[in-house]
C-alpha cells in the first residue's frame, strides 16, 4: 500500500525513504568495516580514513535514531496507537546502539599505528555487535512502520524531509 507525495517534483513515499537511508546506512557500515579491515593489515594511511568515517558514520545513524524518536514515532504512536509497543522496543534499540556508538567512537579514536591486534579485535567487536544490532532493527523497523509511514499524508513533511531520515551525503 503506497500513497506517494510530490516534493520538489519527485514522487516519494516516506517508508520507501526510510529503507532508502538504511540502505545507504548499511552500506557505511560495510565501509567502515572495510576501512577496519585495512587498518588492520598495516595500512596505516587508511587510519584517517577510518577515524573520518566513524565520525561520519556515527552522526548520521544518532541523528537518524534521535530524530526518529522524536519525529516519526511520536506521531505514529498518536496515529497508530496499536504501533505502540514496538515504537518502545525500536526507542530501546536506539538507547543499545548510542551505548556501542559511544564506545566505538572511543575505541577508533585510540587506534594508532601502533595499535595492537587485541586493541583493533576490541574495535571489531563493537562494529560486530553493532552491525548485528542495527540489521536486526532495521529489518524489524522496516517490517513494522514502512507501509504505516507510506500511508500517511503529511503536508508538512512534504515542505521538507522527516527529521528521521536525515544522513549524509
Amino acid at each position: 500500500m503506497e500513497t506517494p507525495s510530490r516534493t520538489n517534483g519527485r514522487l516519494t513515499a516516506f517508508g520507501n525513504q526510510l529503507v532508502q537511508v538504511h540502505n545507504w546506512l548499511r552500506k557505511e557500515l560495510a565501509l567502515l568495516h572495510d576501512d577496519l579491515g585495512s587498518v588492520a593489515e598495516g595500512r596505516a594511511e587508511r587510519l584517517r580514513d577510518l577515524r573520518a568515517h566513524c565520525l561520519t558514520f556515527c552522526s548520521a545513524l544518532t541523528r537518524h535514531h534521535t530524530g526518529e524518536d522524536g519525529g516519526a514515532f511520536l506521531v505514529l504512536a498518536d496515529k497508530f496507537p496499536e504501533l505502540r509497543p514496538s515504537l518502545e522496543e525500536l526507542a530501546h534499540d536506539h538507547g543499545v546502539m548510542t551505548g556501542i556508538i559511544e564506545r566505538l567512537e572511543e575505541l577508533v579514536a585510540a587506534v594508532g599505528p601502533g595499535s595492537s591486534p587485541a586493541e583493533i579485535l576490541d574495535v571489531q567487536r563493537e562494529l560486530d555487535g553493532l552491525t548485528a544490532i542495527m540489521e536486526t532493527h532495521f529489518r524489524y523497523e522496516e517490517k513494522r512502520i514502512v507501509e504505516v509511514l507510506n500511508s500517511l499524508d503529511m503536508p508538512e513533511w512534504r515542505e521538507s524531509e522527516p527529521s528521521f531520515l536525515l544522513k549524509t551525503h
